[in-house]
C-alpha cells in the first residue's frame, strides 16, 4: 500500500497532475471581490484521495517542496489566463510556514518570477496554516518581514481550527486573519462559537487585522457574521471553486444587499455619522524616484511642511514625515549613507490609509492602534484607492473630543443612544419631508417586574443589551433613540413592517435569558408585585415592536404619528399573556 501511495504521489508531481481551481472572496458590506484563493486540486485517478492527504503524504516523502512549486506554478499560470484586463484582485496561495522560509523559495519567489505573469508582489497573500508546526519561529518571523518589506502580504489560515493560533498571529502580526470553516458552521446557532468570532471581531478592530470567514454555506451563517462586523468572506453560498474567475451571483449580492439593509454592524451615534473626508487636508506629494537630498530641501525651506506623500500614478505607497527623515539622515553617516538614495528606499510603507468614507470613530481606533514609532504619523485618506489627502492626529483627537462633547449633551447617559431632544428633532424631519420613512417603537415588556426581582443593576444591563442590539443590527444611515427607561425609536429611510425588526426580537429574547437564574428560566416566569399591590406571576422579558411610515398615511405632526404608535403598542400589549 505504502509503494502503491508512493508511485500516486511521484506520479502527479511528474506528471504535473494538478490544476487550480478559484474561490473568491468578498466584501461583506457589499458583494465587491476582494480576491481568490487558488486550491490545487487532483485531475488523475489516484490511491491518493483529495489535495489534504496529498499535501500530507508529499510531506511524509519529504516531497512537499516539489509539490507546493508545481502547485504555485500551476495557480499564477491559471490566473494569468484571466487577466484581460490584468489581473488586479488579492490571489490568496496556501504556504507551508516550514518551506516559506527554505532557500529555494526566497530566490524562486521574487519579483522578477511574477513579472511573467503580470502580477504585482501587493497582490500576493500569503496563507499560513496554524495547524502547520514551526520549527524555527526566529527565522521564520525574519523571512515573514523580509516579505512583508517587498510588498508581500500575510494570512493566517484555519485559525480556530488548530490550538497555536494566537501565538502564531502575535508573532507575525498578519494583515489578514481566516477563521476557519469549523468555527463558522453554525455560528448562528452556536452560542460559544457566536462569542469567539464576536471577541475575533473586537480583537479586528484594535489590531487593525482583517477578517475573513471561510466556509459560509447558510443564509443564517452570513446574516450572523454581517451583524457581527466580520470584514470578509468566502464558502459556497458566495460562490463554489471554479477553474475560472467568475463574476458574483445577482442572487447573492441581493442577498447580502438585504441582510445590510436590515443589520449593518456600523454602531449608530453622532461621531459615527462623520466620515474622515471632512478632516481631509492636502500636503505634498513627491514621485517614489525623488532623490532623498531633494526631499531634505523641502523639508529645509519650508517649515510648515511636516510630511510628504508618496504617489506612484495617484495611489499611496508610502509616507515621509521629517522627524523620521532628520532621524535617518542623523548621525556620523546619516546622511552620506542615503543621499544617493531614492526615497522609495527610506519611506515608510507601513503607513494607515483609510477610505474617505470610514467613520471617524472607526478611524480614531485604528490610529491609536498603531506601534509608538508610528503612533503620531498622519494618516492617508484614499478615494477609489486614490490619494485624497491626510488627516493629522491633532486634527483628529480636537474633532473625536470636540463631537464627544457634543454628543454627551445630546444622549441617554445609560445606551449612549440619542435622547428625547435629537429624537424629537428626528421625528418633525420626518413629518416635514415628503421622502419615504418609517418609524418604530419598540418596549421591553414585563421590564418593571424584572427590576423589582433582580435589581436596577440588572436592569441597566438589560437596557444595555437591547440598545447593543439594535446599534448592531441598523445601518450607519439610520437612526436609533433612546426615550428613556425600556423605550427605544428606531426611523428607517424606507418603508418597512414589523418583520423588518423581527430578527432584533429573536436575538433579545434569546440573549435575555442568560440574565435570568436557571430556576426561573425552567419555570418560565418570576413573582412580583404588580402594579395594585398584589403578588403575581410574570413571563420572561419579551420585546414589543410596533411600526408606522408614510406609505399610506400622512401624519400632520409628531403628536399624531406617537399617538398611532402608542395605540399600536397598545394593541400589541394586550395580546400578551399577563398571568400564566
Amino acid at each position: 500500500m505504502a509503494d502503491a501511495i508512493k508511485e500516486s504521489l511521484d506520479y502527479i508531481i511528474h506528471n504535473k497532475q494538478i490544476k487550480t481551481v478559484f474561490q473568491p472572496i468578498v466584501e461583506l458590506k457589499d458583494g465587491s471581490i476582494l480576491g481568490h484563493e487558488a486550491l490545487s486540486r487532483i485531475t488523475c485517478k489516484s490511491e491518493i484521495e483529495n489535495p489534504e492527504m496529498l499535501f500530507n503524504i508529499a510531506g511524509d516523502y519529504n516531497r512537499l517542496w516539489d509539490l507546493e512549486l508545481l502547485c504555485r506554478t500551476t495557480a499564477l499560470e491559471a490566473a494569468y489566463k484571466f487577466m484581460i484586463p490584468p489581473y488586479s484582485k488579492k490571489l490568496f496561495i496556501n504556504v507551508n510556514p516550514n518551506i516559506m522560509h527554505d532557500e529555494n523559495f526566497k530566490k524562486g519567489f521574487t519579483k522578477s518570477f511574477l513579472n511573467q505573469y503580470k502580477i504585482t508582489p501587493k497582490n500576493i497573500i500569503f496563507e499560513i496554516t496554524e495547524r502547520n508546526v514551526i520549527k524555527d519561529m526566529t527565522s521564520f518571523k525574519s523571512t515573514i518581514n523580509n516579505y512583508k518589506n517587498q510588498d508581500y502580504q500575510i494570512a493566517i489560515d484555519d485559525a480556530g481550527a488548530g490550538y497555536s493560533g494566537l501565538n502564531l498571529i502575535s508573532e507575525v502580526t498578519p494583515n489578514y486573519i481566516k477563521l476557519d470553516m469549523k468555527l463558522i458552521r453554525d455560528v448562528d446557532s452556536d452560542r460559544v462559537k457566536f462569542a469567539l468570532v464576536k471577541g475575533m471581531v473586537e480583537f479586528s478592530k484594535v489590531s487593525n487585522i482583517l477578517l475573513i470567514a471561510e466556509g459560509i454555506e447558510t443564509y443564517e451563517e452570513l446574516s450572523t457574521l454581517v451583524n457581527l462586523g466580520v470584514q470578509y468572506g468566502q464558502g459556497y453560498l458566495i460562490q463554489k471553486p471554479n477553474s475560472e474567475i467568475l463574476e458574483i451571483s445577482q442572487d447573492f449580492l441581493a442577498m447580502l444587499k438585504e441582510i445590510n439593509l436590515k443589520k449593518n454592524i456600523t454602531s449608530q451615534s453622532l461621531i459615527s455619522n462623520i466620515s474622515i473626508e471632512n478632516l481631509s487636508t492636502a500636503i505634498g506629494t513627491v514621485s517614489p524616484n525623488e532623490m532623498v537630498p531633494n526631499i531634505f530641501d523641502i523639508f529645509k525651506h519650508n517649515q510648515n511642511c511636516f510630511g510628504l506623500c508618496i504617489i506612484d500614478n495617484n495611489v499611496p505607497i508610502g509616507i515621509v514625515t521629517k522627524e523620521n527623515l532628520s532621524l535617518k539622515l542623523s548621525g556620523h553617516y546619516g546622511f552620506s549613507l542615503n543621499q544617493n538614495k531614492k526615497i522609495s528606499h527610506i519611506m515608510n510603507k507601513n503607513f494607515l490609509s483609510v477610505d474617505y468614507k470610514t467613520p471617524l470613530s472607526v478611524v480614531s481606533s485604528m490610529a491609536m492602534a498603531r506601534e509608538n514609532d508610528n503612533l503620531y504619523d498622519f494618516i492617508v485618506i484614499t478615494k477609489n484607492n486614490k490619494y485624497l489627502g491626510v488627516v493629522t492626529i491633532k486634527d483628529l483627537l480636537e474633532k473625536t473630543s470636540e463631537m464627544k462633547i457634543s454628543s454627551a449633551k445630546h444622549q441617554n447617559p445609560l445606551s449612549g443612544l440619542a435622547g428625547n431632544a435629537i429624537i424629537e428633532q428626528k421625528l418633525n424631519e420626518c413629518i416635514e419631508n415628503t421622502t419615504k420613512y418609517s418609524v418604530a417603537y419598540l418596549d421591553i415588556d414585563n421590564f418593571k417586574a424584572y427590576n423589582d426581582v433582580y435589581g436596577f443593576e440588572n436592569g441597566d444591563l438589560v437596557i444595555k443589551l437591547l440598545a447593543n442590539i439594535l446599534k448592531n443590527f441598523v445601518s450607519e444611515n439610520q437612526f436609533i433613540g433612546h426615550i428613556g427607561g425600556d423605550d427605544f425609536v428606531v426611523i428607517i429611510k424606507d418603508h418597512i413592517t414589523d418583520d423588518y425588526l423581527k430578527d432584533i426580537v429573536i436575538q433579545f429574547e434569546h440573549e435575555v435569558r442568560s440574565f435570568y437564574n436557571e430556576i426561573d428560566i425552567q419555570i418560565g416566569y418570576i413573582i412580583s408585585n404588580n402594579r395594585h399591590g398584589v403578588r403575581e406571576q410574570f413571563p420572561l422579558i419579551t420585546l414589543t415592536c410596533v411600526v408606522v411610515n408614510n406609505k399610506t398615511e400622512v401624519y400632520k405632526n409628531v403628536f399624531e404619528l406617537t399617538e398611532m404608535l402608542a395605540k399600536l403598542k397598545k394593541i400589541e400589549k394586550s395580546k400578551l399573556r399577563i398571568v400564566i
